[in-house]
């Protein structure tokens, strides 16, 4: 491929050499000699809330790096009701799996509209082979991916629902202003794997004794001390 149609295979199609997230992204560590090595275009995509990447089981043709926005990856229980695992936002990576198995292992939907950059599975695979750079990277992903995993299993699955509640909030938050914009109820619940009921009344317990205060739809300012204490309840 000539070094133009690999220049423009980052537009639109992206520019990753020059991305503004690039530091946080999976090709943090490329130079520009690695990049000659893409042979096929990295797509930049634009998702609304609702839309689906991928589902369980379909063919894992694409890694997404999240832009802006939030994505859920979610597995079904046998008794229908659903569980949201993991929560990716800015510089996550979705689908790593697909590096290892043809397919997906989970439902990747966007839970806030989103802007992604979809990564074809055997672009990585050859960066992965021949730039020591992008090797690391993905180890880094997999360590972080656990990492996540733990903490997700240790900080939202256990305690009281309402010390969940409260860490959820927290983890939600912007710790510059405070401000913390939730997800539906339905989605908390699926979260924390408890009730839509259970979750709202919560929330509206929380509201009511000052730890959040109304800034909009779904839009709240934290009192980030008081679910602090909270979340240390068992």
């Amino acid at each position: 491929m000539e070094k133009r149609a690999i220049a423009n295979a980052w537009s639109g199609v992206s520019n990753c050499e020059n991305c503004g997230i690039r530091h946080l992204a999976l090709f943090a560590d490329l130079e520009h000699t690695d990049f000659e090595l893409i042979h096929k275009p990295i797509m930049e995509v634009e998702k609304k809330a609702g839309d689906r990447l991928y589902g369980e089981g379909d063919e894992g043709q694409f890694l997404y790096t999240v832009r802006s926005g939030v994505i859920k990856l979610t597995q079904y229980l046998p008794d229908g009701g659903q569980r949201i695992v993991r929560l990716l936002r800015t510089g996550d990576v979705a689908g790593l799996e697909v590096l290892v198995n043809p397919t997906y292992e989970h439902y990747a939907t966007v839970l806030r509209d989103a802007e992604l950059c979809q990564i074809p599975r055997d672009v990585v695979e050859r960066l992965n082979r021949e730039t020591p750079r992008l090797h690391n990277q993905l180890l880094n992903r997999w360590h972080t991916a656990v990492k996540q995993a733990d903490e997700w299993l240790t900080e939202l699955s256990t305690g009281s629902s309402k010390s969940r509640v409260a860490r959820l909030v927290i983890g939600l938050s912007d710790k510059v202003d405070n401000s913390c914009y939730l997800f539906s109820r339905e989605d908390l619940g699926a979260i924390l794997g408890v009730t839509t009921e259970t979750t709202s009344r919560i929330i509206a317990e929380f509201k009511r004794e000052g730890s959040l205060k109304d800034l909009g739809k779904n839009h709240f300012l934290a009192d980030l001390v008081r679910l602090q204490n909270i979340a240390n309840e068992n």
